[in-house]
């Protein structure tokens, strides 16, 4: 886990962006900025992350790489292959956002051909990092 966040840095990076952040996605940064288990991880953002911080992650994703995300994904969570679990930012109710599967290498005719994984940040945590986890691993970390 990353060090909580004190200062205003998620909100700079909401005005720079355009939009702004789910509050349970926003809650979690602000109290670890960043974290990971068994391998999966969710970026922070910030210098102490360098390559992997949320703010170099959408730029990357958005400016540099042949096939460009939409403006209103947000990268939060690769999956090892250039892949990245990203919030739907324009579809943002209830303080909320859907979780989308961005492949890097399919040319999408449509944005509804994006698969959306889950209803919430929260939900995929539970889901992707949790759940999955305990497929494999038992409470004490030990393998099944």
């Amino acid at each position: 886990m990353g060090r909580p966040i004190i200062d205003d840095r998620l909100e700079v990076f909401e005005v720079k962006i355009g939009y702004n952040l789910p509050v349970d996605f926003k809650f979690f940064l602000k109290r670890s900025n960043g974290f990971s288990l068994v391998g999966t991880e969710v970026f922070g953002i910030g210098n102490e992350f360098k390559a992997s911080s949320l703010d170099a992650i959408y730029d990357f994703e958005h400016k540099e790489v042949h096939a460009k995300m939409p403006h209103h994904f947000l990268p939060f969570s690769n999956d090892g292959r250039g892949n990245h679990y990203c919030l739907d930012l324009s579809r943002l109710t209830d303080r909320a956002s859907p979780v989308v599967f961005w492949q890097w290498d399919y040319e999408y005719a449509s944005l509804e051909e994006v698969e959306t994984c889950s209803d919430s940040f929260v939900l995929w945590v539970k889901e992707v990092m949790i759940d999955w986890t305990l497929e494999t691993y038992n409470y004490d970390g030990s393998e099944k």
